[in-house]
């Protein structure tokens, strides 16, 4: 039977995302326990916030080591949102230069815009467009939308693992998938229909 483990290192929306895994019909349990991590078989980092005071939440409980060993070790699926998947880069550029868990090589960057009628943070719903086959957005009905608060995003240096952008003055990205880790910029469980569907097509594809 599949566990799901949503990973609490004190920053992020987890109530909001345990209610969405929970209405996938899996058993969901929040926890920043090595055991219980452990025994999970899907994990999901959440976030929202800064990029140094996630890494903190991380170190601070001792999680990086169980992450590592799980995930790049053990292979364990797992999937980050928003601030979550900025985790996984091997840099944050926010405020100075922040050491990530190094699972995605590449960058955390601020989001560039040129234009006046363009804001950020990039806030709402947004359409997001596949790019490379994806696991996540595996049928779902498309055009789909889905919810964004964030001002920084994810530059990875190998570009084949971009499954999905969204346009917000320049190409957004979106998703990613590697492996056995797997990340959305977006909110799924703010997103409805298509990202309850999301979030069914980790705990079912992977």
């Amino acid at each position: 039977m599949k566990k799901i483990c949503i990973i609490d290192y004190g920053i992020g929306n987890i109530a909001s995302i345990h209610n969405g895994a929970l209405s996938s019909g899996y058993d969901v349990i929040v926890s920043s326990d090595p055991e219980k991590i452990a025994m999970s078989t899907h994990l999901i980092l959440p976030g929202v916030g800064s990029f140094e005071k996630g890494m903190d939440g991380l170190v601070s409980r001792d999680l990086v080591e169980i992450l590592n060993d799980q995930v790049i070790a053990k292979k364990k699926p797992i999937l980050g949102i928003c601030l979550g998947m900025q985790l996984f880069a091997s840099y944050g550029l926010e405020k100075g230069h922040h050491k990530g868990l190094n699972w995605i090589k590449g960058k955390v960057e601020k989001i560039k815009v040129d234009s006046n009628n363009i804001k950020v943070p990039h806030m709402g719903w947004n359409e997001v467009k596949i790019k490379n086959k994806s696991k996540l957005l595996s049928d779902i009905e498309m055009p789909a939308v889905f919810y964004f608060v964030h001002s920084y995003q994810l530059i990875p240096d190998n570009k084949s693992v971009i499954t999905g952008i969204c346009e917000y003055g320049e190409n957004v990205i979106s998703c990613i998938e590697y492996n056995n880790i797997y990340a959305t910029q977006f909110h799924p469980e703010k997103s409805h229909t298509p990202g309850l569907k999301l979030l069914n097509n980790f705990f079912s594809n992977t």
